[in-house]
């Protein structure tokens, strides 16, 4: 039997791919570490949420490019350093860089609380992403990229045995990340408790469920991505409300997971951003 479209949950019911600078370049207003952000878009993004320490560039950097890179670099107060390729090439472990090198403060995650208070200020009925240990950067990089697009209120991924945000996640995610919230918790069981107590629906993903396209999206909602290899984790399955799937007729048995997320964070924009009358 499907939901009710109007459903409410009561309070009782409801160091991979991380760049570290090691050189003394980098080490010259700090004695810390410091992580790397690089590309012009992550690099962008990164200096206008002012995380920006010093700015490294090519110099053989195309003067287009660098002047734009340079003038936001100035207003941000960063200061800039031209260096040969090799340099950059051995700071990003021979990462496609484009020229372009950002050291930046640490990313400042939320608490679980903070990001549930944050999205339910915002919107009535909030849309979480829950990662249930996602290890590919990449994917992780692509997921945020889609949130972004799609109007995500936050993601919430654990902190053992999980990509965090490294600096290739930043690249592929194009500097989304700077936008969407992220929680990370040492436990997703009890962070999903929390959810429910503030009126969260939660869904899964499996083979077998209700099919996406009659999925009910409305309320405050959590979607939960399982891992690239094994899925849903056993704990976490027993607390969801409701496995949605998306149905195959190849020979495939399973999306990545990338892939995957990104129809379903689409799904549920389709839903609750309808095409106008009078529009295409």
């Amino acid at each position: 039997m499907k939901k009710p479209q109007q459903r409410y949950r009561g309070k009782k019911e409801k160091k991979q791919g991380l760049k570290l600078a090691h050189s003394a370049e980098f080490k010259e207003e700090t004695d810390e570490l410091i992580e790397v952000v690089y590309g012009r878009h992550a690099a962008i993004e990164a200096i206008q949420k002012r995380r920006g320490n010093k700015l490294f560039l090519l110099q053989e950097l195309e003067a287009k490019k660098a002047e734009e890179l340079k003038e936001l670099a100035q207003e941000n107060q960063i200061p800039v350093k031209w260096v040969p390729r090799q340099k950059l090439d051995q700071l990003t472990d021979g990462a496609v860089h484009q020229g372009i090198v950002l050291t930046v403060t640490p990313y400042e995650y939320l608490t679980v609380t903070d990001l549930i208070q944050e999205s339910l200020a915002k919107t009535e009925a909030p849309v979480l992403l829950i990662l249930d240990s996602i290890e590919d950067p990449h994917n992780f990089g692509s997921m945020l990229r889609t949130a972004d697009a799609t109007g995500i209120d936050g993601v919430i991924i654990p902190k053992h045995r999980s990509v965090g945000v490294t600096s290739t996640v930043t690249k592929t995610s194009t500097g989304a990340v700077e936008y969407i919230p992220i929680a990370r918790t040492t436990n997703l069981t009890q962070a999903v408790e929390q959810l429910k107590e503030a009126g969260f629906w939660i869904f899964g993903t499996d083979m077998a469920g209700t099919d996406y396209r009659e999925w009910n999206v409305a309320g405050p909602i959590a979607l939960i991505i399982g891992n690239e290899g094994k899925g849903v984790s056993p704990k976490l399955k027993k607390q969801v409300d409701e496995m949605i799937t998306i149905p195959m007729t190849g020979h495939v048995q399973s999306l990545n997971a990338g892939v995957a997320a990104g129809l379903l964070m689409y799904e549920v924009y389709r839903k609750r951003q309808p095409i106008s009358k009078g529009k295409a």
